[in-house]
């Protein structure tokens, strides 16, 4: 079983305090916390419990239930390969694994075809996925191959030593050659699926660059200093420049015929898990992506 540990920084009750600090639902929650899987110093204690500053609360997740992964002959672009990693260019529409009402066709059961082994340490559900892009999202990343290799790259993305670099198409032009972006983000108390900037969350820093102006568009690089949830397309959106096609936090009104966001995850850098070798990877913007530069290139240059 897995355990999050918290350490309360304010006075407040105990299931506001574990709202604000994982990225679970209210009601999973609430569940966990009726199962007695919630202590507090220790001690099972119901929602509405008053936690204190510096009070330690633990919250056990019970093992998920495992799902009868197939292997699928999906097509996939592996980049590199060798006995501990693999890396992946990653096509947009592609769910990176199985949850929320999706059970098949995913990244992870790709994988399971195409490679030989995967570690084991994010369960049945999430086999040698290390970190995530979204579904709509295209571009790089990489997947571990054994338990050694997932301690590695897990330990190099908390110690911010995994380099990912991403490229967008923003709407509207953006004021500043480059910059960074640091708030806290969490879930939506409108909508729990959505993230959004918030006065208590967790830390979300971005930073990012000018490639390009247009007349009613800026082509952006961004570089992740943390990776929550969404927390690109969050950001853009902060800044007043939401990602082109982004159905969830971009503008009702498209001007492209678009299936998803113009965000594309196109370097990444790490240490190898073995050899220690510094090494980078690279992978150009999908055809529809470029297209639309292209296009933009010859009808929107910003005079």
């Amino acid at each position: 079983m897995q355990k999050i540990e918290i350490i309360s920084d304010k006075q407040a009750r105990l299931d506001l305090i574990c709202l604000e600090n994982t990225d679970k639902t209210r009601s999973a929650l609430k569940k966990l916390i009726d199962d007695g899987l919630v202590t507090v110093n220790g001690k099972v204690e119901k929602a509405g419990k008053t936690v204190k500053k510096g009070d330690a609360i633990e919250i056990t997740l019970p093992d998920a239930k495992k799902l009868d992964l197939e292997p699928e002959n999906i097509p996939l672009q592996i980049v590199y390969q060798d006995e501990d990693i693999a890396v992946i260019n990653k096509p947009q529409g592609l769910t990176v694994h199985a949850g929320n009402g999706v059970k098949g066709a995913t990244l992870v059961n790709a994988l399971l075809y195409h490679l030989d082994s995967l570690s084991g340490i994010n369960g049945v559900i999430r086999p040698g996925i290390v970190h995530r892009i979204d579904k709509d999202t295209s571009g790089l990343l990489v997947v571990a191959k054994n338990d050694k290799a997932h301690l590695s790259l897990s330990e190099q993305i908390k110690n911010k030593t995994c380099g990912r670099i991403y490229i967008a198409l923003l709407e509207g032009v953006v004021k500043d050659d480059e910059g960074v972006i640091s708030t806290l983000i969490g879930r939506s108390d409108k909508n729990r699926t959505m993230m959004t900037v918030k006065t208590v969350g967790r830390r979300a820093v971005t930073h990012y660059e000018v490639i390009k102006r247009y007349k009613d568009y800026t082509l952006c690089r961004f570089r992740l200093e943390t990776g929550r949830t969404h927390q690109i397309r969050v950001h853009a959106k902060y800044m007043g420049h939401p990602i082109v096609g982004d159905p969830v936090y971009g503008y009702k009104k498209q001007a492209f015929k678009l299936n998803g966001q113009l965000l594309h995850a196109e370097t990444l850098q790490l240490d190898h898990p073995t050899t220690g070798k510094r090494m980078t990877f690279e992978a150009p913007i999908p055809d529809y992506f470029s297209a639309i530069i292209e296009k933009l290139d010859k009808t929107d240059l910003k005079s």
